[in-house]
């Protein structure tokens, strides 16, 4: 993953941090890091989403930061994220 040493947005997927969520479906503490799209929970399976927010879906170099794989991914995760919202409005 090629990131540009002087972006301060992309200091999460360059360091790593690590991030605590309650799976929805058991409320087992699922542990990912900063830069995971996504986890599976290891006490269910179902798929936790990191919907944190990041300068990759507003920043014209992005792609070029953090690099192809990253920016799909990143993308996916909130392409998914908008459908699940649509959904949760409609019914």
């Amino acid at each position: 993953m090629k990131i540009i040493d002087d972006c301060p947005g992309a200091a999460p997927l360059k360091r790593p941090t690590i991030i605590f969520k309650a799976c929805p479906k058991c409320g087992e503490e699922v542990e990912l890091f900063s830069s995971d799209v996504k986890m599976d929970c290891d006490n269910c399976g179902f798929t936790i989403y990191n919907d944190t927010m990041s300068c990759v879906q507003w920043c014209e170099y992005a792609k070029g930061c953090v690099g192809e794989e990253t920016y799909n991914d990143v993308m996916e995760m909130i392409k998914r994220k908008k459908q699940q919202e649509t959904q949760d409005t409609t019914g």
